[in-house]
């Protein structure tokens, strides 16, 4: 008897998590999450957030917030906002703390290093004006260790408390029980004072200084590489206004239903994807598209959450709401995507979870060292200082998540979503771009593109008789006539006896004329004579990869109609931009192959059996791009319709344009929300570009710990410049990943 397994209930929610000051502190929460059976964590340190999935089954919300708290660390689960509502408030604090600590710390280091500045008794003075700074301005380190002490741990933190403590209380010791006042001014670089003499309050100050200038700095870098993602989410409509028993009534955004008849005034932001079910207007899609040119919308077009309607009154059916509207998935993803991790990075936390008491081992080491073959305290204790100070990796916990976050959100701003971490890695290899055809190259629309009439009859007479008899029918190709039918002639007469002849076309009666639309296979079967206008221009037709329809009124054939599906404006700019960059694109299509070679030498894609795949059914699609990859090709797949959906999952990274179906994007790793496929080189270079950015972020943080450690254990760096270089790290990461807001792209 076999026995069914009832499925685990995963829970997912992202918590903001307070107290952190490192890349150290992340890791720490993180391991103490991961260690839980039925959790799954991912602390992000510089967004301050931690994406948790446990098993609901086994563990509760309450045991994930619990489990933090153990540690000595706060957190709360976030809901829409993945940013604290008080990182103004902190600012200013950090601001206010470092600006007075700075006031007391300048007097300290001028009476402490310029001979003239100094007076009888001036490490007294030093002494008072560096305690505030020392105690006060570094209370935060300090908190931090204390707090990291009583839970058996040790962070950056207890480096910079230990380091300061050290610092003043040889300094104080040395002023109340040595020589120390006895002694004049000392060099700030080097370590030639006597071990009774040598006080180093200037040390205390400027290493609390410096480290909170480089924090505040990192703060608002951080604060500014999530401004991209902090604008996205604000876009969003925070009321609407919808009818209820025949009244409008003002509710929040958030608690709209499905089905809810939501009314959209001039200027007022859409709370919900849904149809028009009344009205017509322009509707700005620009913060969720990227797209500067207003879309006119009419009865029965759908319409998205967070676009501003311009001018007409609108009805909106909402047919989605709340997280599930196209908005908040495309900032969902956004947010997931940066809490990912890079493998460099995995690595970078490793190091920094066991980083502390490795330093305290040197630092210690040193002290002997120096003890052993100088025998001057003063210079082991510098030194050691020195390594305590300088030594902290704060650079490698931002190495990623500064730069993952300024790329994505960046991204975000044009209509670009990626979803991971993973993805940046696969674009590096990618050097073949294989494109669906209707929906991505193409507009996925049918348009009339020629009318050709036999002698007698006028183009208005051939949109007159076929739009009348196609406005009974729903096929693309219909509606495409019926379309430019109205625009050009108007009003279509009324149309009696219809009859659809499916897959082939259709009839019906005028007053008392029969007319019929279809395709030329129908009127071969029927014998219908074909005049040699007709004949020729439906050669035409299909030489230039167009679908023909013949037009028929009084038995005879009077008209050919050329329909195509044209390619975007845009198509044949992103071809060139995928070429200029290395990449080889290949239309893939499940169209007959002249209709194919004419949009991929209208786009400029050579229309070789290397670059062109027609006639492909969509489970041949996955076969396609299967055996590209054999061939030892990196594929990134771009489409937009359910039958790409498993060839998206089959390649390297799969890229969906935004116009297409929940399936298509749901199997990708890009998203084009915006659906201009310049967008799609504009994504791979702006991917290559964090990658690499990431890379250099990491290399640069090991290479300065690498370097500085041995020059601070050789007493060639005082505490001071050693606090000034560990806090100028971290700031050079956070400003490099900054820079990736100017990666020039296609607009």
């Amino acid at each position: 008897m076999s026995v069914v397994v009832p499925p685990v209930s995963i829970i997912e929610v992202e918590l903001a998590v307070q107290g952190m000051t490192c890349g150290a502190c992340a890791a720490k929460i993180e391991k103490e999450l991961n260690h839980i059976p039925g959790i799954e964590a991912a602390v992000n340190y510089a967004t301050e957030t931690a994406m948790v999935a446990y098993d609901g089954d086994t563990v509760t919300e309450s045991v994930v917030l619990s489990a933090i708290t153990k540690i000595g660390y706060s957190a709360h689960v976030l809901d829409d906002q993945p940013f604290d509502d008080d990182l103004d408030a902190r600012l200013r604090s950090a601001l206010i703390r470092l600006a007075i600590s700075i006031v007391f710390t300048v007097p300290v280091v001028l009476i402490s290093m310029v001979m003239p500045w100094q007076f009888h008794n001036w490490q007294w003075w030093a002494m008072a004006l560096s305690a505030p700074v020392v105690t006060w301005g570094a209370w935060p380190f300090h908190k931090a260790a204390i707090k990291n002490a009583l839970h058996g741990t040790t962070t950056m933190d207890t480096l910079i408390s230990v380091g300061v403590i050290a610092a003043t209380a040889w300094s104080v010791w040395a002023v109340v029980w040595g020589d120390a006042i006895m002694s004049s001014a000392h060099n700030g670089m080097t370590m030639d004072q006597s071990s009774s003499s040598h006080v180093y309050f200037e040390v205390g100050a400027t290493v609390t200084a410096f480290i909170l200038i480089g924090r505040y700095l990192e703060m608002r870098a951080k604060h500014s590489a999530g401004d991209a993602l902090r604008a996205l989410l604000a876009l969003g409509a925070k009321y609407a206004t919808v009818l209820r028993d025949g009244e409008e009534v003002s509710i929040p955004a958030s608690v709209v239903r499905e089905g809810d008849i939501v009314v959209v005034r001039p200027g007022e932001k859409i709370a919900a994807d849904g149809v028009v079910t009344d009205g017509s207007s322009s509707v700005d899609m620009s913060m969720v598209t990227g797209e500067s040119v207003p879309v006119d919308v009419t009865v029965g077009d759908a319409v998205t959450s967070a676009t501003v309607n311009m001018n007409g009154r609108l009805l909106v059916r909402a047919t989605r709401v709340g997280a599930e509207t196209t908005f908040a998935r495309m900032a969902k993803l956004v947010r997931d995507a940066q809490a990912t991790k890079a493998p460099v990075q995995k690595f970078a936390d490793k190091v920094s979870s066991v980083f502390v008491p490795v330093v305290f081992a040197i630092s210690a080491g040193t002290f002997g060292v120096w003890m052993y073959l100088d025998g001057d305290t003063a210079k082991a204790f510098t030194a050691a200082v020195a390594v305590l100070i300088i030594a902290c990796p704060c650079a490698l916990g931002l190495a990623t998540p500064t730069a993952l976050m300024v790329g994505s959100g960046r991204a975000a701003q044009m209509g670009i979503v990626i979803k991971g971490i993973d993805v940046l890695q696969s674009t590096r290899r990618i050097d073949t771009v294989v494109l669906d055809k209707t929906g991505t190259v193409t507009t996925g629309v049918m348009s009339l593109v020629d009318v050709v009439c036999v002698d007698g009859v006028t183009r208005n007479d051939a949109l007159t008789f076929a739009g009348a008899v196609e406005k009974s029918s729903e096929h693309p190709i219909a509606r495409a006539i019926v379309r430019t039918a109205e625009e050009e002639v108007g009003t279509l007469p009324a149309l009696d006896d219809f009859e659809s002849l499916p897959g082939v076309g259709a009839t019906g009666r005028i007053g008392g004329t029969i007319v019929t639309v279809g395709r030329e296979e129908m009127f071969r079967e029927r014998l219908v004579i074909l005049p040699k206008m007709i004949r020729e221009a439906l050669a035409t037709s299909r030489e230039d990869g167009h679908t023909a329809v013949i037009v028929t009124w009084d038995g005879q054939a009077k008209a050919v109609l050329a329909l195509a599906d044209q390619p975007k404006p845009t198509s044949a700019e992103a071809i060139a931009s995928l070429k200029l960059m290395g990449l080889a694109p290949i239309l893939l299509t499940g169209d007959n192959p002249t209709t194919a070679r004419a949009i991929a030498e209208s786009v400029g894609i050579d229309t070789d059996e290397h670059h062109l795949y027609a006639g492909v059914m969509p489970e041949d699609k996955v076969a396609v791009v299967r055996d590209l990859q054999d061939r030892g090709y990196a594929v990134a797949m771009v489409g937009d319709g359910v039958n790409d959906a498993a060839a998206l999952t089959q390649a390297d990274v799969g890229i969906a344009m935004g116009g297409g179906t929940d399936v298509a994007m749901q199997a990708s790793d890009l998203t084009i929300v915006n659906g201009d496929l310049r967008s799609v080189p504009d994504a791979i270079r702006l991917s290559r570009a964090t990658l690499r950015t990431i890379r250099t972020n990491v290399f640069w943080a090991f290479a300065y710990n690498v370097a500085a450690i041995p020059l601070a254990a050789s007493g060639r760096l005082n505490p001071m410049w050693a606090g000034l270089a560990m806090a100028s790290s971290s700031v050079f990461v956070v400003t490099n990943s900054l820079r990736l807001r100017r990666v020039k792209l296609h607009r």
